[in-house]
């Protein structure tokens, strides 16, 4: 029997699976080292656009070498820039999943960690730029001087979504210690 993996990653990208065929339109909103960027073109496949925004040079620099190394033939865009800045470079209506991993880049400065106010408007934005029956999926760490902060604020936020327009799935790792990951998934109706 095959070991199954239940980490918060590969949790999400079985979720991103069922939302995202070729030619999809997808947004990795915190590239980090490139783990759900690589996911998201190889699902859009060549015919696919993937967007991946992250705020340090280091991320790019990872993701680019792990998408030449793997997927070379993959239509991606890799962008030096604030996850608040999305609707910048997407149309309303127009992605199939975007996806948001909170907190620091691994291996990276903790310093250098999302923040519940422009994770909060980011993730508004999404809402707008999302297809009908488009994905937003959010892995939400806790932890550091802004992590539960910034959990809160987005746990709080998620129940304000109106119900007749968004489907929201909050999961719980509920018998691990050590504030673990919050897997959040929000499928536009």
């Amino acid at each position: 029997m095959k070991q199954q993996d239940y980490q918060i990653t590969s949790w999400c990208r079985r979720m991103m699976s069922g939302h995202v065929s070729p030619g999809a339109f997808c947004i990795d909103a915190t590239m980090g080292n490139g783990s759900d960027t690589q996911h998201l073109c190889s699902l859009a496949g060549p015919r696919g656009r993937v967007l991946a925004f992250d705020i340090q040079p280091a991320a790019l620099k990872h993701t680019r070498a792990r998408l030449e190394k793997a997927l070379p033939f993959c239509n991606y865009e890799l962008i030096l820039d604030s996850h608040v800045h999305l609707k910048q470079y997407a149309a309303p209506d127009s992605v199939d999943c975007i996806t948001f991993n909170l907190g620091y880049l691994p291996g990276g400065d903790h310093l250098l960690a999302t923040r519940a106010e422009t994770t909060l408007e980011a993730l508004s934005q999404s809402l707008k730029l999302l297809k009908k029956g488009g994905l937003l999926s959010v892995c939400i760490y806790s932890g550091g001087d802004t992590g539960y902060e910034e959990k809160n604020a987005v746990l709080s936020w998620l129940k304000t979504l109106h119900s007749k327009e968004y489907l929201v799935l909050v999961t719980e790792y509920y018998n691990r210690p050590n504030d673990p990951p919050i897997p959040a998934q929000i499928i536009k109706l």
